[in-house]
């Protein structure tokens, strides 16, 4: 069966967004706990002994705890509630941890990233919109005196974090929305190729069958009709017909075990040329059929040559069923960028209005139009010329590629 190939272009598939995920988090990870510790060192620097100090050192301890134990609560950033529920005992022992040490609050920044991963967006933001009051209120604590800076940066700090993370969140979503448009895209076009594919496929299986079996059987048919009309009074001529018939048999059936294996004419296997396989070609017993060559012959395309063939063999068949002529012309005609066949009979002919072979293909076959279809496939062209009482003279035209 004929396949499409997959449209052109790169492979459609998904962004790596775990790994950079990842990346993400460690950098989380890796702030926290250098602002953790370098707060602790602080801590133990400018307070030592103090009453308070077990309480900061045992907190700090629980926070990174706490921190690590994450990744164990939930695999994804997705707001579970065991997810909510670590992330409020993260943060309240960091808001106690900054009531004892308020040079903590500066472990709120990767707090910030930590909540708007974790909760829903307004959830998130009102979140950070607390830890941002609270830092301010610690660091004011640290001041002996006022200092803008202490009131402004914290929220400064956290609304471009949350910006920036809002704003990378939305073009990952709309990433995302866009590669699943594109891949059900992509599903869909590739439907589509197969279905058409198959369609093709059915419509070459069906001008195959057309222009042998189906044109076997009739001319069987016609040849056992003929000896039994002529059994009693010409016993020979009657056997004549029945032997001919069964040739056209042994035949049919080798165009059916070839359809079944590969689909390719009989009569051009073995390095048979086309030439040979129309000369071979017959119309039934009642009809002489001649051959011509002209030009020096060129090697055709194997669809090339059966294309040509499976289109004598129609058109003779029509000269048969229809023509009531006596006398076939076959001329293959070989000139240099195409090769022409032309099939010419001596028989009633028809009027261009309404010719007879194609209004009986329009009921019984494919006949002519299979014959177009054919031709079109390998970009040549099918006319026909008829004159009643004159006879028709098909003909179809296959452009050659150039060569050299």
């Amino acid at each position: 069966m004929e396949t499409y190939p997959p449209s052109p272009g790169a492979t459609v598939s998904r962004p790596p967004r775990k790994s950079d995920t990842r990346a993400l988090a460690t950098v989380m990870h890796t702030a926290f706990f250098l602002l953790l510790g370098a707060s602790v060192a602080r801590f133990l620097l400018r307070h030592p002994g103090e009453p308070r100090t077990p309480w900061v050192i045992s907190l700090s301890i629980a926070l990174a705890l706490l921190y690590v134990l994450g990744p164990a609560v939930s695999a994804t950033s997705t707001p579970t509630p065991r997810r909510r529920l670590w992330l409020l005992l993260v943060v309240a022992t960091w808001v106690v941890l900054v009531v004892l040490a308020p040079s903590f609050a500066w472990c709120a920044v990767p707090l910030f990233f930590t909540a708007l991963r974790t909760l829903p967006p307004r959830a998130a933001i009102v979140l950070v919109a607390l830890l941002t009051v609270f830092v301010v209120a610690a660091q004011l604590r640290l001041s002996t005196d006022f200092d803008p800076n202490l009131l402004l940066a914290p929220p400064a700090v956290a609304a471009l974090a949350t910006a920036v993370f809002v704003h990378m969140e939305r073009q990952a979503a709309a990433q995302r929305a866009l590669i699943d448009d594109l891949i059900r895209t992509r599903r869909e076009l590739a439907a589509t190729e197969r279905r058409e594919g198959t369609l093709a496929e059915r419509q070459r299986l069906s001008m195959e069958i057309h222009d042998t079996l189906a044109q076997h059987l009739s001319s069987q048919q016609m040849l056992l009709q003929a000896a039994d009309r002529t059994w009693d009074s010409d016993p020979t001529t009657a056997r004549a017909h029945v032997r001919t018939a069964t040739g056209i048999a042994a035949r049919g059936l080798a165009e059916a075990r070839r359809l079944v294996h590969d689909l390719a004419p009989p009569e051009l296997e073995n390095g048979a040329g086309l030439a040979e396989a129309l000369r071979a070609l017959d119309a039934g017993p009642d009809i002489e059929v001649r051959f011509h060559l002209e030009g020096a012959p060129a090697p055709l395309p194997d669809r090339a040559e059966s294309a040509l063939l499976r289109i004598a063999q129609g058109a003779l068949a029509n000269v048969r069923e229809h023509s009531g002529a006596r006398t076939a012309a076959l001329t293959l005609s070989f000139l240099g960028d195409q090769v022409v066949l032309d099939v010419a009979d001596d028989g009633d002919g028809f009027t261009e209005a309404r010719p007879a072979a194609a209004a009986t293909a329009e009921t019984r076959g494919h006949g002519l139009p299979a014959m177009r279809a054919r031709v079109r496939q390998l970009g040549g062209t099918l006319t026909i010329e008829s004159t009643p009482g004159e006879g028709t003279v098909l003909s179809a035209s296959i452009p050659l590629e150039p060569t050299g």
